[in-house]
């Protein structure tokens, strides 16, 4: 099962979504700040990065972020947190920009899509190394 990163500084909204997250099968790590969230990504890539907009930076930090190939960015602000404009680079990157908890069940169909394009492709299990090939 894929990771899904959440990350935010709303600590009730995270365990919430992680949570609902959980209850359908999903896996998640939590990260509060960005920084955080390269850490747990760089061990542990996610399919998916969950990301409050208060944390984007207008350079785009998220893009950055280490993600499992087939993965995608998903961003969020709180219900009733201004919605400021995202760079264009990440409006392109990312998959949704949701509100939450409100769009909660929208999150979870997304994350659904997600895992089964990856699951369909083939992008949710790496290469065998060459060095395991069998030698024939």
């Amino acid at each position: 099962m894929a990771t899904i990163l959440l990350v935010g500084t709303d600590v009730p909204l995270l365990e919430g979504l992680a949570q609902t997250l959980a209850a359908v099968g999903h896996n998640t790590r939590l990260a509060a700040t960005l920084a955080e969230a390269m850490e747990v990504a760089a061990a542990e890539p996610p399919l998916v990065a969950v990301i409050d907009r208060a944390l984007i930076q207008p350079m785009g930090d998220p893009l950055r972020l280490p993600l499992s190939r087939g993965g995608t960015l998903v961003i969020y602000r709180p219900d009733g947190a201004p919605a400021t404009p995202l760079p264009v680079a990440l409006q392109r990157a990312a998959l949704a920009d949701l509100k939450l908890p409100l769009e909660r069940h929208r999150l979870v169909a997304l994350l659904q899509h997600v895992e089964s394009r990856a699951r369909t492709t083939g992008r949710d299990t790496l290469p065998t190394p060459p060095e395991r090939h069998p030698t024939v």
